[in-house]
């Protein structure tokens, strides 16, 4: 939005250097991103957001300036000098007739007649080109003007370029064109709103108008428009058309009855001004006011929300000074009624909104939030946040899918083969709910490796959906994650890299069972590519490597890609988030190792879980610290390390007390799983 200092100076009385206001409206929220000097005035060009379409006009700034500056505006009713001639000849010759109150909620027209079309004063010229508008004659100009400073957009028709007895406000008909004033023909359809005569389409609503009723210097009486129009309805012609104008901008994004009626007046004042028209017939079909609304509104609010103490008369005189009418309550409290200018105050929260940036953002003292220290996550959505936390910090993305998929998706990625179908889905690709969250994950891989991707670790927490039940299908949130491809590192020797694997996922997910305190879990291999993930007893879900009839589907070439998914409930169920402290250990550990050979297919688990119970409660640290394959190792064995730490809480162990723990766990090793030692 332009604007100059000199055209706000007519609604405010600005004491402030045009620099000063500039900084004033920026802190304040609307974003001055230019101030150039022009002709002995200022140019501002201000960023206004989308639900701010008040302040697409001067008065609109003004009202802001006002605020900011604590001044009063000054705006004079248009209608109070206007001299009208009605009669009754001149009520029978307009009719407004307007198709569906939904796409013109309101349509107002005024007819008026013996005007001299003509140059514009310089003043005026002036203002129009410093905003960016070119000037065209006294009566376009005016239209233009009124636009830039009430924020309603308003059109002037030749009124003896029209057809007799009615003006509509319809969707055009199949095969109707007409030839903006831009000089293109455009055809036109039922998504386009026109406002036509009788005969023939005669402008595009809320766009462009028509070159066949445009005021020329010839024209000896108009018939001026001001409306609103379905915001929805102008975006879409707007696009379909290619068609944009400060018309269209202002009326997508919405505009007030109570300005429609103001405009229309100003504008036909300016004319009697300036063209010496009489204004004969003011017609207005539909709702002319808005419904006022009131919020109430709590001083504590105030403090609690901006930390900073406003006092009553302060909060009163803001929000006066931006049009809102305050009653005062009992307890610091107020009753707000909203203008009819400002439709996106809609909360108490706005109203907290206005208060702070009026009374400024740099007046609020800067202080530390009061935090309330809280060792563990206690409800059900923090503790998936907590989870979500965990598994970023073990280097995966969260991504977020489609819960639709196509069906196609399925075979090798669930065994659910009974889903549940959409009736009536919009694509192929959207025909079931998942039961499964690998779809959408194998997707994504597919996606970012199409995008040059060396390495995909993604994650995604989500529900999946069954129909186990016949009464109702079930819902149950569920954890996925895949990794794919090649992870490098910069070392000293330069950049490292390694393919991901199933024991790297493996690892992510130990990772995360001993952050939420699960101790009893276990992978039990189901498949050379695959092992199911248990809970204590039960299973919670699988890790596998996806075959490649399964990468093929999703178009995956010469990449593994391993997957993980299981119940979050069910980990939710055993996680055991309270933590204890745990003083370090006063006396030193007595460390043990041992090299042993075992088959192939022997897993590590079952090791591991075979020591711990032959040790007993003295081990406290066991871990495998290598693996090894090679010319020593048989063909089908593996060759382990495993070291295992001794420690007592009360006091230093003794060679007599672990060498016998030891061997024992050893001897069992032997025994079980025919264990050969190196």
């Amino acid at each position: 939005m332009k604007v100059t200092y000199n055209w706000l100076k007519d609604f405010v009385q600005i004491k402030l250097s045009a620099q000063e206001l500039a900084d004033k409206l920026t802190m304040a929220g609307l974003e001055v991103t230019s101030l150039e000097e022009h002709q002995g005035d200022f140019l501002f060009e201000i960023e206004v957001t989308s639900n701010r379409p008040d302040c697409l006009s001067v008065i609109g700034l003004a009202r802001e300036a006002a605020a900011i500056t604590n001044s009063k505006i000054k705006i004079q009713k248009s209608k109070s000098q206007l001299k009208t001639q009605k009669s009754k000849k001149e009520s029978q010759i307009l009719k407004i007739q307007i198709e569906d109150p939904k796409d013109c909620p309101l349509y107002t027209a005024k007819i008026i007649r013996n005007l001299r079309v003509g140059p514009s004063p310089d003043w005026l010229k002036k203002r129009l080109e410093l905003v960016g508008c070119r000037s065209v004659n006294n009566i376009v100009d005016i239209t233009n003007y009124v636009l830039f400073e009430t924020g309603e957009p308003l059109h002037a028709f030749d009124l003896d370029k029209l057809g007799p007895q009615a003006l509509m406000v319809r969707r055009a008909r199949p095969g109707e064109k007409i030839v903006a004033i831009d000089g293109e023909p455009r055809a036109l359809d039922r998504e386009i709103l026109v406002i036509a005569d009788k005969e023939k389409p005669l402008a595009i609503a809320g766009v462009m108008g028509g070159k066949e009723s445009e005021v020329s210097f010839a024209s000896k009486n108009v018939l001026l428009e001001a409306a609103i129009f379905n915001p929805v309805l102008i975006r879409r012609c707007r696009q379909k058309l290619g068609l944009a104008s400060e018309s269209s901008y202002r009326f997508e994004r919405g505009i007030e009855p109570e300005r429609v009626e103001f405009a229309s007046w100003r504008a036909a004042q300016l004319i009697q001004d300036l063209a010496q028209g009489t204004c004969v017939l003011a017609q207005a079909s539909g709702i002319t006011r808005s419904r006022k609304k009131s919020i109430a509104l709590a001083g504590s609010a105030v403090q609690k929300i901006l930390g900073a103490k406003i006092a009553p008369a302060k909060i009163s005189n803001i929000l006066r000074s931006l049009g809102f009418s305050v009653k005062r309550r009992a307890g610091n409290n107020f009753l707000v009624e909203v203008p009819c200018h400002r439709q996106d105050t809609r909360l108490e929260i706005d109203l907290i909104e206005e208060i702070a940036r009026i009374f400024g953002y740099e007046n609020i003292a800067k202080t530390l939030p009061r935090i309330v220290p809280q060792v563990m996550p206690e409800a059900r959505r923090e503790k998936v946040r907590f989870i979500k936390n965990i598994l970023s910090a073990a280097g995966l993305n969260e991504v977020i899918t489609y819960s639709l998929i196509e069906r196609g998706a399925l075979p090798g990625l669930s065994h659910d083969y009974s889903p549940i179908e959409i009736a009536n889905p919009l694509s192929r690709e959207q025909e079931i709910l998942r039961p499964t969250l690998l779809a959408g994950l194998v997707k994504a891989v597919s996606y970012n490796l199409n995008q040059k991707q060396e390495y995909v670790n993604l994650f995604e927490i989500a529900k999946v959906f069954s129909a186990k039940s016949e009464a109702a299908p079930e819902e149950e949130l569920t954890l996925g994650v895949v990794l794919c491809g090649t992870r490098s590192w910069l070392v000293n020797q330069g950049r490292l890299k390694e393919e991901a694997g199933l024991l790297d996922l493996k690892g992510m997910l130990e990772t995360l069972f001993g952050s939420l305190g699960i101790k009893e879990y276990a992978f039990v291999l189901t498949g050379p590519d695959e092992a199911g993930i248990y809970l204590g007893k039960d299973k919670a879900g699988r890790l596998l490597r996806l075959k490649k009839e399964i990468l093929d589907k999703f178009e995956i070439k010469h990449k593994d890609v391993l997957a993980a998914e299981l119940s979050l409930d069910a980990l939710l169920a055993r996680a055991e988030l309270k933590k204890k402290f745990a003083a370090l250990p006063m006396y030193p550990g007595i460390a043990r190792d041992i090299s042993l050979v075992v088959k192939e297919e022997v897993p590590v688990g079952s090791i591991l879980t075979a020591i711990r119970e032959k040790a007993g409660p003295l081990l406290q640290e066991i871990q495998v610290t290598d693996l090894y394959r090679g010319r020593q190792i048989p063909p089908g064995y593996k060759g382990l390390t495993i070291s295992c730490l001794y420690r007592a809480d009360e006091r230093t162990l003794t060679e007599a007390e672990v060498n016998p723990l030891h061997s024992a766990a050893a001897e069992v090793l032997k025994e079980q799983f025919s264990a050969q030692f190196r």
